[in-house]
């Protein structure tokens, strides 16, 4: 069990049983899943791109990407149906904590002139994302080897019935939201 783990069984579940006075331990949000999506519209015309983000992104993650496809053709984009247009992960579990853990101590620190996290990036469902410009603010990216600065969604995924509840959990777990 990793740090972010314990300190949601230790910290957070009887922090937020408090605030929100729920009788039992399972009716506590948790975050179920987070997504890590890259969206390439540049890999029409250069499809090498796809690639070196695909690499990115595992070791980000550490896990392998999975390829995403366009759903519709739109002819202003001169995109057709099934081109690869993006990539994504969705992690659980212990890659999750341990990516949730890097995420909120050492990259997002490392963004230039960062303020917190907006409230805004909620969804309404108890969701967040966050956007983040550059994939150069995790130190497993080599500077060296960057073509393309490419930026990605990163969306954690939650239990919590209301937007409150979730700023709540994710507050208490360390996402660093603007005051």
């Amino acid at each position: 069990m990793n740090e972010m783990q314990k300190r949601y069984k230790e910290e957070v579940v009887p922090a937020m049983m408090k605030t929100f006075s729920y009788r039992n331990v399972m009716q506590v949000p948790k975050v179920e899943k987070i997504v890590v999506n890259m969206g390439l519209g540049e890999a029409l015309q250069n499809a090498r791109i796809l690639d070196t983000s695909m690499e990115e992104m595992g070791i980000i993650t550490g896990q392998k990407p999975v390829l995403t496809r366009a759903r519709k053709s739109i002819a202003n984009f001169k995109l057709r149906e099934g081109n690869p247009i993006g990539c994504c992960v969705t992690l659980r579990k212990k890659k999750m904590y341990d990516f949730a853990y890097r995420f909120l101590n050492i990259a997002l620190p490392r963004v230039r002139d960062f303020k917190g996290v907006s409230p805004k990036g909620f969804d309404g469902r108890g969701n967040l994302t966050i956007g983040v410009r550059e994939q150069l603010i995790f130190p497993e990216i080599n500077y060296d080897n960057v073509e393309k600065v490419k930026g990605m969604n990163i969306t954690f995924v939650t239990s919590a019935k209301t937007d409150e509840e979730a700023r709540e959990l994710l507050g208490l777990l360390g996402v660093p939201f603007k005051k």
